[in-house]
């Protein structure tokens, strides 16, 4: 055997029998665990349970509206349902999917590094999204919730629902949020391997750190703004009140300058997934990735300035909307350009239909309708007609799902495989894919003919000229559940009957597709080969490794890099 050979085995031929999964066995050693991996996972089953919650209440929400007349739920359970909907699906979901459950797991691993800078914050992180989500699930079984997940005053103030427990959920998820924003900067600031630059980071890691600043910078806003909320309802200070002489226009000032920052935590990381997915299955250099870099940071900054075309109607002057119009479009600029170098990176590469690539090009495509979508609702002449109208849900619903959700799906099957050491069946997952595009599509499209019509949103009760749209969105809806159910079955059967995972079968040039599958506790048994990112010609197949190995040169040896040690050890 070569010196080449004995160096590709001994650094990736053989995937070691303990792993992060078997190391320690036994319910306490996951409940009290320190490993980002296993956190990571907790928080993959959190999500995705509460996902699937909010789901079934969607579902029941599209059955409801299949007729004009009322069917199983009152006005009131109406109400109540879809704000359950949106809270659990916007707080507890989609806001943690990417940052807490996919970047927990990666972002250790695809800096080369043992763990997160603070492994004991990241573990009291998803203990407070636990709590949080208790206080959502509280507000659901006793006396539920009613007011929208905006929690609009003076509504939220007169209402006798469950809203203090309700942001008292909100305001403990606030906290697990700025945690995990707070580990994030310092774990990318402080342990990157010697070599790895700025711009020699995956593009993965450009959106989580940007992701992390808004996290950090937003979210104590959202957290002030429930404490003021509460406080208005318990203590009676007329701070939202207008009988009080509180302006609840403020209310809305103080909610969308964290929530609208709150959609680029919700997209950002998607975009830097998609990047990554684009890249590696149409094994092609990712094209502009200074463009696409500076661009996470410009949409993290800009995304601070837009909140104001959330209340183009609320009596804003004529020249702050000119303003907040000017700056909505400004901001679509950064987002444009990542479109664009997606697919310049696509053209004449070598693209692969896997799993994650199917859900890449689905992301192009909601993410095109849903960012084009966006122009008439950021000037006010359209923006009047449309406010509060089914084109709004249809809007949110492709850049949110179409963006997040389908980016998280990729995401998923990307890392499935390093995540447990299991392949899944391929053509299952094309199937589960195409079926959730086409019922995405199905289910929000229409959406769009019914508010442009005057459809308005949030109302169990509708004109009959409406129902045939209702209907097909229903028809959409459950075509939708189908294939995320398919998607959600293939992953699961294949913990059962999936072949063993290699270290790398995607061909992958960043360093999370060094280590096994899954890694170990460390998560690297050998020293890291520290190349360009997305620089494909530097991996090559090697059959006795059944996987990707990097290229070695005959007088090279492997590259010592020495790995950061967390602030607290694991």
């Amino acid at each position: 055997m070569s010196t080449i050979a004995k160096q590709k085995e001994k650094l990736f031929g053989h995937a070691p029998e303990e792993n992060f999964l078997t190391e320690s066995k036994g319910w306490a050693s996951w409940l009290f665990t320190l490993d980002h991996k296993r956190i990571g996972i907790m928080y993959l089953i959190g999500v995705m349970s509460a996902f699937t919650l909010a789901g079934i209440l969607a579902l029941i929400l599209r059955m409801e509206l299949f007729i004009p007349g009322e069917m199983f739920l009152s006005n009131q359970n109406y109400n109540r349902m879809f704000t359950l909907h949106g809270a659990i699906m916007v707080f507890v979901f989609i806001i943690p999917s990417i940052p807490a459950a996919l970047g927990n797991f990666i972002l250790p691993i695809m800096l080369g590094a043992k763990d997160v800078a603070f492994p004991r914050l990241n573990l009291a992180s998803f203990y407070l999204w636990m709590g949080g989500t208790f206080f959502f699930i509280l507000s659901m079984l006793f006396n539920a919730l009613d007011t929208g997940w905006t929690f609009y005053t003076p509504y939220s103030i007169q209402t006798s629902s469950a809203v203090i427990a309700a942001t008292t959920g909100v305001f403990i998820l606030g906290f697990s949020s700025i945690f995990t924003g707070l580990n994030f900067i310092v774990t990318v600031n402080t342990m990157r391997p010697p070599g790895m630059t700025w711009f020699k980071m995956p593009l993965l890691l450009w959106a989580l750190y940007s992701t992390a600043i808004i996290q950090v910078l937003a979210t104590p806003v959202l957290a002030i703004t429930g404490l003021l909320l509460m406080a208005e309802r318990i203590l009676g200070l007329g701070i939202f009140d207008p009988a009080l002489g509180g302006d609840p226009v403020l209310f809305q000032h103080f909610f969308w300058f964290y929530s609208h920052p709150a959609v680029y935590i919700m997209i950002l990381p998607a975009m830097g997934v998609i990047s990554e997915l684009i890249s590696v299955h149409s094994q092609k250099k990712i094209f502009g990735y200074e463009f696409i870099a500076y661009s996470s940071i410009a949409i993290a900054l800009l995304g601070f300035l837009v909140w104001g075309h959330h209340m183009f109607t609320s009596g804003q002057s004529e020249m702050v909307i000119l303003i907040f119009s000017a700056l909505t479009f400004s901001v679509a600029i950064p987002s444009a350009v990542k479109v664009f170098n997606w697919v310049a990176t696509l053209y004449k590469g070598s693209i692969t239909l896997t799993t994650p690539m199917c859900y890449a090009l689905s992301f192009i495509f909601l993410f095109g309708i849903g960012g084009l979508t966006g122009l008439p609702l950021g000037t006010l002449s359209t923006d009047v007609h449309l406010h509060d109208t089914y084109f709004v849900v249809a809007h949110f619903h492709y850049v949110m799902v179409g963006g997040t959700l389908i980016a998280f799906l990729g995401g998923l099957f990307h890392w499935w495989p390093k995540m447990f050491g299991r392949m899944y069946n391929e053509k299952g997952g094309q199937l589960g894919a195409l079926i959730v595009f086409i019922g995405f599509n199905l289910t929000f499209f229409p959406q769009f003919i019914m508010g442009s019509r005057g459809m308005p949103r949030r109302y169990a009760k509708y004109d009959p000229e409406f129902q045939i749209f209702h209907q097909i969105s229903t028809i959409g809806a459950i075509t939708l559940g189908i294939g995320l159910a398919i998607a959600g079955y293939v992953l699961l059967m294949s913990l059962y009957r999936g072949k063993r995972a290699p270290g790398n079968p995607w061909a992958a040039s960043t360093l999370e597709f060094q280590c096994s599958s899954p890694p170990t506790f460390h998560n690297f048994e050998h020293d890291i080969i520290l190349n360009d990112p997305y620089d494909f010609e530097s991996i090559e197949y090697d059959e006795r490794v059944g996987g990707y190995v990097p290229v070695l040169e005959p007088a090279e040896e492997p590259k010592s890099v020495p790995q950061p040690e967390p602030v607290e050890t694991t």
